[in-house]
């Protein structure tokens, strides 16, 4: 779930719909509609295009997933 608000808070702040990130990054529109729903997890190579595509680092994407996971009360925990 967080993987996929993260790539939408990034698609949203640069302006890309899901149609133009997913042509960009070279997947279906549904398929990232269903990564950032939470329902699919992207693959590594994936994830670095969707990156690609939004003009965003994947370290810098990996980063902001970690800040999430690492917030208190996130069930997502990967605290140590």
């Amino acid at each position: 779930m967080i993987v996929g608000r993260v790539i939408q808070e990034f698609r949203e702040k640069k302006g890309m719909s899901q149609e133009l990130a997913s042509g960009l990054a070279g997947i279906g529109r549904t398929h990232l509609s269903a990564i950032e729903r939470g329902e699919r997890k992207p693959t590594l190579e994936t994830f670095y295009k969707l990156g690609l595509a939004m003009d965003v680092r994947p370290s810098v994407l990996m980063a902001r997933i970690e800040e999430e996971m690492n917030k208190p009360g996130n069930g997502d925990s990967c605290a140590p």
